[in-house]
């Protein structure tokens, strides 16, 4: 089932489980979705590209792959024609769907079994043996490496706001942090897809929103979908306490506002209307706020938002967790209470849309002094100017005595020397840069790259520690985490 508000939220539900599982909360770059963003970009998609909003990696992906020109590309034209949607947010739902439902690279094999594939992604089916030919043609693991700065910027970005929000969240609930045992909530950051967009998707016990470039870090989706996260199976367990209260849905049958599939399904009406009851406490602002936050939730349908606003006051004043108070308020519905309350609603004609600004964020300063220089030595190297890139990590070491800057510059000085295939001075460099204290996303990828020059030595051993040790820094990217694995499993070969 699609479920759709406006066009910026997607929620689909399918009853697929994932063997895998991490740690909740996780905020990372999925290699399995910048592949399928990078071939459907190359395709043919082609919405919202002119927007300000885009990140830049998007069109730099797009111009690299047409310029490698992979014989494949017109198959996937002709794929991409015959799966066009007449909405945009559909046509890169499938596509996401797709992303999420499979093993990734090289080979991109669906990870569990065809009756358990979601509807959108089972329509793809030709599409795997189509995305292992262009990874490989287009050089896509090349690419994916490339973009490693511009995702670990994003991120870094949004690791404050979302884990403040996932904080706030279990301390409401009163949650533990570690989650549900064997389940897990993932946030994936898409920079080649059109801005300004959340898809969030749930299969079995895994749960996993996709955010698109915006101006500003969509940090309440990121909430919303936690919340969904933790409160839909609480609401499933106990759902014949809900159905006993079924007779209330007849109300809101009339409200053109409400997706239809909350009409039909009177466990996850409820689920949503105390998901935005809880938000309604959560929000900042005056108490008038947090009001219109209820009545509009009402007015567009959501029936027991009131009910369940009325209750969570109460919740906070005793001592036990959601998990424990949840029946004691499935039960406290009184039909006849409710029906008088709902007697009289006017409801909306259509939902409130969220508008989004597409100028930049005026409260973001532009990067100054060293960071600045930083920034453009990274760029430089992405562009692969490397003497010039060279210069930018040089003139950073003379700008600041910060040592986890100077160990960043001495990074970046050692993938120039990598790329220059002077492996004695690279390795110098890693080690430089180790000795001065990295941020645990430089540390891990030095290790890595310790690891695959060992590699290259012919020192297995040596390298293989090197890769482990880089699986053990907290605070790796999913990319380095990839690569560290993918060492270990076998010996890097240029």
């Amino acid at each position: 089932m699609i479920r759709s508000v406006g066009s910026a939220l997607i929620i689909l539900l399918a009853p697929a489980r994932f063997a895998a599982a991490a740690e909740q909360g996780q905020l990372d770059a999925s290699p399995s979705l910048f592949a399928v963003m990078a071939a459907i970009n190359a395709a043919g998609y082609d919405a919202e590209l002119d927007s300000p909003s885009n990140h830049p990696l998007r069109e730099m992906v797009r111009r690299e792959v047409s310029a490698r020109k992979p014989p494949v590309i017109e198959q996937l034209k002709r794929f991409y024609n015959m799966h066009r949607q007449s909405d945009p947010v559909a046509e890169l739902s499938q596509y996401i769907s797709f992303a999420l439902s499979v093993e990734g690279p090289p080979d991109f094999k669906f990870r569990y079994r065809s009756v358990d594939v979601p509807p959108d992604a089972a329509a793809l089916q030709e599409l795997p043996q189509l995305m292992a030919t262009f990874y490989r043609e287009a050089g896509i693991e090349e690419l994916w490496n490339k973009a490693q700065p511009a995702f670990e910027q994003v991120i870094g970005r949004y690791h404050e706001p979302v884990t403040q929000a996932l904080l706030e969240v279990n301390a409401y609930l009163r949650n533990p942090t570690r989650g549900y045992l064997g389940r897990r909530f993932q946030v994936y950051l898409d920079l080649l897809a059109a801005p300004n967009q959340i898809q969030a998707r749930s299969y079995g016990d895994d749960y996993f929103v996709v955010l698109t470039p915006s101006p500003q870090p969509q940090v309440d989706d990121v909430r919303h979908g936690y919340l969904h996260y933790l409160l839909d199976p609480l609401a499933l367990r106990h759902g014949d306490r809900l159905q006993k209260k079924k007779a209330l849905l007849d109300f809101a049958l009339p409200a053109q506002a409400l997706p239809e599939y909350y009409k039909n399904d009177f466990v996850l009406l409820a689920t949503e209307s105390l998901i935005k009851a809880v938000e309604s406490r959560l929000v900042r602002g005056t108490p008038a706020r947090k009001k219109d936050l209820v009545d509009q939730a009402l007015r567009e349908g959501f029936i027991l938002t009131p009910f369940f606003a009325e209750q969570l006051p109460l919740y906070e004043k005793q001592e036990q967790d959601m998990r424990l108070y949840f029946p004691e308020m499935a039960d406290a519905i009184d039909l006849k209470k409710e029906d008088a309350r709902l007697a009289g609603v006017q409801f909306a004609e259509r939902p409130r849309v969220r508008s989004v600004k597409v100028e930049p964020a005026v409260h973001k300063p532009e990067p100054v002094g060293v960071y600045k220089t930083m920034e453009e030595a990274e760029r430089l190297y992405t562009a692969r100017e490397l003497d010039k890139a060279k210069e930018s990590y040089l003139k950073v070491l003379q700008e600041t005595g910060e040592k986890p800057l100077h160990a960043k510059a001495y990074y970046g000085l050692a993938r120039v020397a990598v790329l220059q295939r002077d492996p004695e001075v690279a390795e110098k460099l890693f080690q430089k840069a180790l000795e001065l204290g990295p941020e645990p996303q430089v540390k891990a990828w030095v290790l890595v790259y310790l690891g695959r020059l060992a590699d290259a030595a012919g020192e297995r051993e040596s390298a293989t520690k090197h890769y482990q040790d880089a699986l053990a820094v907290e605070g790796a990217s999913a990319a380095a985490r990839q690569a560290a694995e993918k060492g270990i499993q076998q010996a890097f070969k240029r």
